[in-house]
């Protein structure tokens, strides 16, 4: 597996990052198997793990932990914060007192003295930017955290915060980490080329589109279940949104068979084929699962294949906005020019 840069941190990191979000009561509850894929995916040349501490209420980070031992240093790990962990409001967010309390925690569900990537998990509107940066700061320079990162930060939000870091001469954020696949490209207009424009790193995540993209839901297929983890709006079969990406899923399959491969190579090949991507999250249930990913990462895809995707989604185009991470604040109607009645 070839490595690529992170950013202009210096650091190599594999084009696929195992994602671990499925590990635990949220996914496979079993430790051992949980263990084995992880080993697997080490195995196979994956050096980056991704997780977080609301994933399983860190259960996950536990299994990562443990999976680690012996082998803790020839990975690179990050998780994130920010997410409720409690019904106590203050167990959440960016603030300076949650961030410095709870990286103690996730340190000992990891069983590591530092985790490489510590990122927030989403932007936090009441809370100011140089807040969090500044807690996350200090835990750099105490050398709990060697890199800090962002996630569905917007390209407004991502300059926001380098201005601060350089105005107040704090840590700047070296990575973003947002949604990205072949039916939700909307990052690609603004996200991607300003994350590339700061030299950061980009792990996208959700490369098979929750799912979408794994060939798991097709026409004849039965709407799939719904979940906390999987809002109704992006899986209602009876969506006008959502019947146009099984149209699409439908023609994308068509395409992979005619290239010669599955329809997840090319789902997760188109989004590490984009200049703008170091490495995307792959977040294997099952060992068969991850093994049906690894082949993406030497997978190279065509102009022709690649201008007959643009041909079914657009560049810039995010087929249902429910697929989106972003405007959730900025479209309220409080938020909004004409309000609603």
């Amino acid at each position: 597996m070839e490595y690529r840069p992170l950013g202009r941190t210096g650091v190599q990191v594999s084009p696929l990052c195992l994602g671990a979000m499925m590990f635990g009561p949220w996914g496979n509850d079993d430790r051992a198997d949980a263990t084995r894929i992880i080993h697997r995916a080490l195995n196979a040349g994956i050096n980056f793990i991704d997780t977080a501490d609301v994933y399983s209420g860190g259960v996950s980070e536990e299994i990562v932990g443990k999976a680690l031992a012996g082998r803790r240093d020839d990975v690179f790990l990050a998780t994130k914060f920010f997410m409720p962990m409690s019904d106590d409001p203050n167990q959440r967010g960016g603030s300076r007192r949650w961030i410095i309390r709870e990286v103690e925690n996730s340190l000992r569900r990891l069983n590591t003295d530092y985790i490489d990537l510590y990122q927030v998990h989403r932007p936090g509107p009441d809370t100011d930017v140089e807040e969090t940066l500044g807690a996350l700061t200090d835990l750099v320079r105490q050398g709990k955290v060697r890199y800090i990162g962002s996630s569905s930060y917007s390209g407004s939000q991502i300059v926001e915060a380098q201005w601060s870091s350089r105005e107040r001469n704090l840590e700047r954020f070296v990575t973003e980490q947002p949604p990205y696949s072949i039916l939700a490209r909307g990052v690609e207009e603004d996200v991607l080329p300003t994350a590339q424009r700061h030299g950061m790193g980009t792990l996208t995540y959700s490369p098979l589109a929750g799912g979408w993209l794994s060939g798991r839901w097709r026409k004849d297929s039965a709407s799939a279940p719904t979940s906390s983890a999987r809002p109704s709006a992006r899986f209602d079969m009876s969506e006008p949104a959502n019947q146009r990406k099984l149209d699409t899923v439908e023609e994308l399959a068509q395409l992979a068979d005619q290239a010669g491969m599955t329809l997840i190579e090319l789902a997760i090949a188109f989004v590490i084929n984009h200049p703008g991507v170091t490495a995307a999250i792959v977040g294997p249930r099952t060992t068969e699962q991850l093994e049906s990913y690894l082949p993406a990462a030497e997978v190279t895809l065509s102009t022709d294949l690649l201008d007959r995707i643009d041909k079914l989604v657009a560049p810039g185009v995010t087929l249902n906005p429910d697929d989106n991470s972003y405007g959730a604040h900025e479209l309220t109607p409080q938020a909004r020019r004409r309000k609603q009645p």
